[in-house]
């Protein structure tokens, strides 16, 4: 599956990747959310994938933490 593999490459990365990789997707649903409010966004449905995304980026960085710990 699609989200298994995104997974599994958020796993390999570095904590300096992943913090990296947080800061590009909150920009994105930050310039999303801006597409939004000024009816410029064609796929709404990006707004929730990126949210999960970043979800699931915190959740690896989480993880990490706690095995360092």
């Amino acid at each position: 599956m699609k989200t298994n593999k995104y997974i599994e490459s958020l796993n390999s990365k570095t904590t300096a990747e992943l913090a990296k990789d947080l800061t590009d997707a909150k920009k994105e649903l930050f310039n999303l959310r801006f597409q939004n409010a000024t009816n410029q966004l064609d796929n709404t449905a990006r707004i929730q994938e990126v949210r999960r995304n970043i979800a699931r980026i915190q959740t690896v960085m989480t993880k990490k933490a706690k095995a360092e710990a």
